[in-house]
């Protein structure tokens, strides 16, 4: 708008548009996204077991709290079909989600464990992750082979 009259060659209205409140808006956006960005949460919480420290084994109080869901693969190579057992129980994956409400509705701390075998394809745990967060479970924690190894 500046220099555009300058010279008398201007030969009507010309329309300019005004910048200035458009940059304005932009601003404010990109303030607000910087303040949203950091308290969208990214995924889920995962606990991950420690190895015990002196090696003794854990007493039977612990052990009848703990619920490991284990995903289990009998034909290694193709993992087809898996079986699954809560501890030592037997269950199948359309018994999961109910099994693990009966076992969750009476205690305080909801947390599990998912152990899957090492030929199994992460689908399978991410499936036995999401059956046990429709359960209610608040806390899921994933056992590999080297933390059940001590390492």
């Amino acid at each position: 708008m500046g220099m555009a009259g300058i010279g008398g060659r201007s030969k009507g209205a010309m329309a300019e548009p005004n910048i200035v409140p458009l940059i304005d808006i932009l601003l404010v956006l990109i303030i607000i996204f910087m303040v949203v960005t950091p308290t969208m949460p990214l995924g889920l919480d995962a606990l991950v077991p420690q190895p015990n420290p002196d090696a003794t084994p854990p007493d039977e109080a612990t052990l009848a709290r703990t619920i490991v869901i284990q995903i289990e693969c009998p034909n290694p190579p193709t993992c087809a079909r898996t079986t699954l057992k809560i501890n030592q129980e037997d269950v199948t994956w359309d018994r999961l989600g109910f099994r693990l409400e009966e076992i969750f509705k009476t205690r305080a701390e909801k947390v599990a464990f998912v152990k899957g075998a090492d030929d199994l394809d992460f689908l399978e745990v991410a499936r036995a992750i999401d059956i046990a967060r429709g359960a209610g479970v608040d806390k899921i924690g994933l056992i590999t082979a080297k933390v059940e190894a001590g390492e």
